[in-house]
């Protein structure tokens, strides 16, 4: 039976404290794991934005919303992934509904 594939979009806040070069391979990480596991779609850097509160002592963070298509188990590993990461300080991964 073929595994059912969803739309999924991720939303990670990656910490701006060890400096933009850091931020850029936080970002290529994340991008090779979902490139790595799902067809991987629009990615949409939001760029620095103000933290509505302190995370972790910091007012900002670094946005950026990834789409793509995978089978049910990849976004658990996903997530898993960014709670045990140095630099991220949110993420959300959601599944999209179907138009």
């Amino acid at each position: 039976m073929p595994t059912v594939k969803a739309s999924y979009e991720a939303v990670f806040v990656y910490s701006l404290k060890a400096g933009e070069e850091a931020v850029e391979a936080i970002k290529e990480k994340f991008r090779a794991l979902i490139e790595q596991n799902a067809e991987i779609g629009e990615v949409d850097e939001w760029g620095k934005r103000k933290l509505a509160y302190l995370i972790n002592d910091e007012a900002e963070g670094y946005y950026v919303l990834y789409n793509f298509v995978s089978g049910p188990a990849f976004p658990a590993e996903l997530e898993r992934v960014s709670g045990i990461t140095d630099g991220v300080l949110r993420s959300m991964v959601i599944r999209k509904e179907e138009a």
